[in-house]
């Protein structure tokens, strides 16, 4: 056996070693979650203390589908559990006690060991496919890895997607045997039922930051996803209410690319996001509304699609419309016909490159006609490489308005020789789309963008880098520009900035 890394996590004060390993015997690589066990005669008096505890703790209906109040039900769980535990095992060490007391909250109101996998950051993507095989793990620097976690059986895999989806409002049933849901972190959750997964009921994880990725992230030279000089152009084109669409294939960042720009919308206006599930996060002090669709009912009765949040929102007065992801007609459709009415508009595509965002757009199943597109004035494509894992900024195009439909123009490509964004080509239609909305002339803007530039570099160099953090520095910018201008100079401590209002 080669040992490939060993690191510790823990959740809810349960420790355990991760062991990743080459083994002989094995077609793929191994992730081996190790803590301490518990001896059977143990795990009878936890079946006990969990009775106990249900009947001593009383949790609500609303308890359960309110997160606030859900937070709430799970602290008084905790302390009661404490106190039973003091009851029954006299003489136990406080460590032990928190480790016994995390068990029973894991598997109480969590996804018993599970919740170790969903507390290591190391970690993407955690796939349940039946109760007859391993728990699979998608490792950020070892790709697919065999767990030696099972699951008891298929009705405690059914009771996992249940509590998900409870948690939300969703449910998943014989029925209504697919659901798609998130974790109260925001991770996305899609759950099926035998027999439509023939081997046996299956849960997958899609993991997300506690934190999510900031437009910082993707410039910092760690990622290396993004340039300073790109990410400043991207700035003025959200500070001036052009219409961007965000292409790239499944998991290759086109949603937290979204969520990493949105973070330049000026405070004064007012964004609605309308998402299948929940994933944007904006800066806590933004004029924000996020929508949600809902499954309907197994009468069929009380769902909420796209489409009705879409034309909803039309009549919210929104300055920006963010649609999570556009996948038909009628939703691509109203899209584009807010877009052409005045409100700028963000959206993501499956798409591999600014050709193909055309394409898709103009082909079924969404089949809007060419001339609609002049409305678009930006695309970005993520790249996703499988083998190495690593995520790219791919292309940067514009869309040029002609006499018959819309022109691409490429104006950055991702270059694999040399791992970097480089610039292939001028803009176009940007600055005299820019230059049309601010009256500056190609000289001042490119003052400004370089201004921004300098910004942009001041907030790495300072790892100002959450959501909250770079939007604050944001929103001083478009409130005194000079202030932040002045800090940057200085290279000052971003203390004045963050502390604003």
């Amino acid at each position: 056996m080669k040992m490939l890394a060993t690191y510790k996590v823990v959740s809810e004060n349960v420790p355990a070693e991760i062991i990743v390993a080459q083994k002989d015997d094995e077609y793929i690589n191994t992730y081996e979650l190790k803590h301490a066990k518990i001896r059977e005669a143990t795990k009878a008096v936890l079946d006990f203390l969990k009775e106990k505890i249900i009947d001593a703790v009383d949790i609500k209906i609303s308890e359960i589908l309110d997160p606030r109040e859900a937070e709430f039900a799970r602290k008084r769980l905790i302390v009661k559990a404490h106190e039973l535990v003091k009851d029954e095992f006299a003489g136990l060490n406080k460590e032990d006690e928190n480790i016994i007391v995390g068990r029973l909250v894991q598997e109480m109101v969590g996804l018993g060991e599970l919740e170790l996998l969903l507390a290591d950051d190391r970690l993407e993507e955690v796939v349940v496919n039946s109760s007859h095989e391993p728990v699979y793990v998608y490792h950020k620097e070892f790709g697919w890895l065999k767990t030696n976690i099972f699951i008891a059986n298929e009705e405690q895999i059914h009771n996992y997607a249940s509590i998900i989806g409870r948690k939300i409002g969703k449910q998943i049933t014989n029925l209504s045997p697919l659901m798609d849901a998130h974790l109260l972190t925001g991770s996305r959750v899609n759950a099926t039922l035998f027999p439509i997964s023939s081997k046996g009921n299956g849960i997958t994880i899609r993991k997300f930051s506690k934190e999510p990725w900031t437009v910082i992230n993707f410039i910092d030279p760690v990622s290396n996803t993004l340039s300073p000089e790109t990410a400043a152009l991207l700035w003025l084109c959200m500070q001036y209410e052009l219409n961007v669409l965000i292409g790239g294939g499944t998991a290759s960042g086109k949603t937290s690319f979204l969520n990493s720009i949105l973070v330049f919308t000026p405070p004064n206006q007012r964004v609605i996001t309308i998402e299948d599930t929940r994933e944007l996060i904006l800066p806590e002090f933004l004029n924000w509304t996020p929508l949600v669709t809902r499954e309907p009912n197994p009468e069929g009765k009380g769902g909420i699609a796209m489409l009705d949040l879409l034309v909803n929102s039309l009549r919210m007065r929104p300055d920006r419309i963010v649609l999570g992801e556009m996948r038909r007609q009628r939703e691509a459709e109203v899209l584009f016909e807010a877009m052409h009415t005045g409100h700028a508009v963000y959206a993501t595509v499956h798409a591999d490159d600014a050709e193909h965002v055309k394409s898709r757009l103009i082909s079924p199943p969404i089949a809007l006609p060419e001339q609609m597109l002049n409305a678009l004035h930006l695309t970005i494509v993520q790249y996703r490489q499988r083998r190495t894992g690593i995520r790219r900024t791919f292309e940067i195009a514009e869309f040029i308005p002609q006499e018959k439909g819309v022109g691409i123009n490429t104006i950055y490509r991702w270059s694999p020789k040399e791992d970097k964004l480089k610039s292939v080509g001028k803009q176009k239609r940007l600055f005299n789309e820019l230059g049309m909305h601010t009256g500056m002339s190609e000289k001042e803007l490119e003052k400004d963008l370089a201004e921004k530039e300098k910004v942009l570099k001041y907030m790495v160099a300072q790892k100002v880098n959450t959501v909250n953090e770079v939007g604050k520095v944001v929103a001083w910018y478009y409130r005194d520009k000079e202030k932040v201008l002045k800090t940057v100079e200085k290279n000052l401590g971003p203390k004045e900035l963050l502390g604003g209002k």
